[in-house]
């Protein structure tokens, strides 16, 4: 190819006329430059390149090293214990989020098993407006109409206090575009006692309110408007903390009234924007799970959820986990038995394997956060160890339940 284009040139010189030959000599000696300058920046430019990947090498090394030696090196991570860091040349925000765990003994239940399509709800109380039992999702549901609605639980002697000291709700909320009011008294029984006036929730999709106390979830951007959401209460003695979902929103020390009982509220119901409300639950709490433990040489804990007639832990459920995986990791001494049961519901063989697969879960389930399998084993009793009657619903949902025994 070479020879080929050194003939071309020589045959350009033989045929053109002499007075053009320097022209082309000089054309030709610029070419010749532009290409080597052209090969001498391309070798200039790999041995930089080779320069650089070398220096991003380092770093990434140098960065593994300081990982691992952590806070020898001067990173120290912030967590919410309330200790504050000496040095620092990365911060790392440590949150607990979600810390909720539900009352271990069921005082109202509505599930709406059994309820009929487009009546009131059969276990509520009406104060205003109009509320009936629909189906969405191919699950009957409560359904907030027109009138402003206000619906409270139905319970006998509603005037009097019905909610504990220490004491926890739950619901499924499938949210629309206003607020959707939670009250924590029966509005149409009771008196708030507040002095302030502030005894309810505001909630929507990605934020809820309680008074002056108010809160987003961090990742609302990501987040549809119209969606089903877990609402969670949880009151001990003065102090209120509520969630959406997995992340605590509101945290307040000292109430100043003495929550009664509970009012469901909605006031911007329209055919567009409709609310709805299933899986109501409120729960007596309890004593810590280590004391439990100690007194009884068990824990009960009827706030790991699962999905209907399967063994897929629900996302709330973590709360409780997280309690059970803490006091494992602080305690290595200690060793359970997770054993699962149900209620008298469905047929007695398929509840039982449906508790044995829902023990096997929660044992994989706390094996996968770092608990040696060595220390648990799991189990199954079906229906045939109650621990309260199954003619009610809140003795149902009390049967439902995973023990640790100790071992």
């Amino acid at each position: 190819m070479k020879r080929l284009v050194l003939f071309a040139i020589f045959g350009m010189f033989l045929f053109s006329p002499i007075s053009s030959e320097a022209q082309i000599l000089k054309k030709l000696k610029k070419k010749v430059e532009r290409k080597v300058e052209r090969k001498v920046d391309k070798e200039i430019d790999k041995e930089i390149d080779k320069t650089i990947d070398k220096k991003e090498d380092d770093k990434e090394v140098d960065d593994t090293q300081r990982d691992k030696k952590g806070e020898k090196e001067g990173d120290v991570q912030i967590d919410d214990s309330g200790q504050q860091p000496t040095k620092s040349s990365e911060l790392t925000l440590i949150w607990s989020k979600y810390d909720f765990v539900p009352g271990d003994k069921v005082i109202y239940e509505d599930n709406l098993v059994g309820e009929e399509n487009g009546e009131f709800p059969s276990r509520w109380d009406l104060q205003r407006g109009n509320v009936e039992i629909a189906e969405f999702g191919g699950e009957p549901v409560i359904m907030f109409r027109d009138g402003a609605p206000v619906i409270m639980p139905y319970i006998e002697n509603a005037k009097e206090d019905y909610l504990p000291d220490v004491f926890t709700i739950e619901f499924d909320l499938y949210c629309g575009k206003e607020n959707f009011v939670t009250y924590l008294y029966d509005r149409k029984n009771q008196k708030a006692g507040s002095s302030t006036g502030f005894t309810y929730f505001n909630i929507r999709y990605n934020r809820m309110e309680f008074g002056r106390s108010s809160s987003r979830i961090p990742e609302e951007n990501n987040l549809a408007k119209r969606r089903w959401i877990h609402v969670a209460i949880a009151y001990t003695n003065g102090k209120l903390k509520a969630y959406i979902d997995e992340t605590r929103l509101i945290n307040i020390p000292r109430l100043d009234f003495d929550p009664k009982g509970l009012s469901f509220h909605c006031y911007h119901a329209r055919n567009d924007n409709l609310y709805y409300v299933k899986n109501i639950r409120i729960a007596e709490g309890g004593v810590k799970y280590y004391d439990r433990m100690m007194q009884d040489g068990k824990i009960i804990a009827n706030g790991i959820r699962f999905d209907v007639n399967k063994a897929t832990i629900k996302p709330e459920s973590m709360g409780v986990i997280n309690e059970i995986y803490d006091l494992l990791s602080k305690h290595s001494e200690i060793e359970f038995s997770i054993e699962g049961h149900t209620d008298s519901d469905g047929e007695t063989n398929f509840n039982q394997k449906l508790s044995e697969n829902r023990a096997h879960t929660v044992l994989r389930q706390l094996v996968s956060m770092g608990i040696e399998k060595e220390r648990l084993s799991a189990k199954g009793f079906g229906e045939s160890k109650p621990i309260d009657n199954n003619s009610s619903a809140e003795g149902k949902a009390n049967n439902r339940r995973v023990e640790f025994i100790k071992i």
